[in-house]
């Protein structure tokens, strides 16, 4: 994550100083669930299975557990080379994708009404949802999605979703991403080092106007060859840690960010935290269709 916390100025004062690492604050994750990887050991407050009706927590794909730790990693296993972004927060887990990524919109929805139950409870600030429709979705299916993840941003939660990998044609972003109120993850146009390249560029994040010509992705992150928590370490021949890549990745970037800023003024409401990070963001090349590039320093200035 050096390589993340490095585009997004996230060595500020603060930080480095130890403070605004996102303690307090309860992040809610829907994905592929979780591990028992040990640097989230201790960082899942709760978990629930809607897809296998576990009752222990697990990640049979992996998406999960990479998610989990950019948001709340603590690098304990790299001597916090690879910590999250917020790795003091807490993490309420709820697993609606099945071992290759794919769920429905019925498992998204329980989830989704799991949390609005638990929240207090749990003292949920931050949903992060990195799952997205995909295109042949039927409208009423994508209708209901959407009037449930903004029930949760109406219920005062920060709602952080990613844009999809559907790009990067226009009318592009995937549903909830296209919702006016929530906060929408983009990833910008990355050159990869020549040992990974395979073309010059990487250009897949979706892109708007949406239907209804909202200027979609918010904000942009880093998703690009991001190296985070391995699910299947344990298993004989797996490392810690492991790369993916997908606006799935760019999207806990942005929700660790608010955790860290929700750490050090746990008082903003949902509104002020999405305008704080459209004041933050600095617009760089491959960022133009939203507010720009996430930066850290700019997003805990005082």
């Amino acid at each position: 994550m050096r390589w993340v916390k490095q585009t997004v100025g996230y060595w500020c004062d603060d930080i480095k100083k130890g403070k605004c690492m996102g303690k307090g604050v309860c992040i809610a994750v829907l994905d592929t669930g979780i591990s028992g990887h040990p640097d989230l050991e201790g960082h899942t407050a709760g978990f629930m299975d809607f897809v296998g009706n576990s009752t222990r927590y697990n990640d049979d794909s992996g998406h999960g557990t990479h998610v989990a730790g950019i948001l709340a990693g603590t690098g304990k296993m790299s001597k916090g080379l690879y910590a999250g972004m917020a790795p003091e927060a807490v993490l309420l887990v709820g697993k609606v994708l099945d071992r290759e990524g794919n769920g429905n919109v019925e498992n998204v929805m329980a989830g989704i009404r799991w949390i609005l139950e638990q929240k207090d409870r749990y003292g949920v600030r931050i949903v992060n949802i990195s799952v997205g429709t995909q295109p042949n979705l039927a409208v009423y299916q994508k209708y209901l999605f959407l009037d449930a993840v903004e029930e949760l941003w109406d219920s005062g939660l920060v709602v952080v979703v990613s844009a999809g990998n559907y790009g990067p044609g226009t009318g592009t972003v995937a549903v909830p991403g296209t919702s006016r109120k929530v906060i929408t993850v983009g990833v910008p146009d990355t050159e990869l080092p020549p040992v990974q390249r395979r073309a010059k560029n990487i250009n897949y994040s979706g892109r708007g106007p949406t239907g209804e010509c909202v200027v979609k992705p918010d904000v942009f992150a880093p998703g690009t060859g991001i190296i985070s928590c391995n699910g299947r370490y344990g298993r004989s021949g797996e490392h810690p840690y492991t790369m993916k890549t997908g606006t799935s990745m760019a999207t806990p970037v942005v929700s660790g960010a608010v955790a860290c800023l929700l750490s050090k003024y746990p008082d903003m409401t949902n509104v002020e935290v999405k305008l704080r990070l459209r004041e933050a963001c600095v617009k760089m090349p491959g960022t133009e269709a939203g507010w720009g590039m996430l930066n850290m320093e700019r997003l805990l200035k005082v």
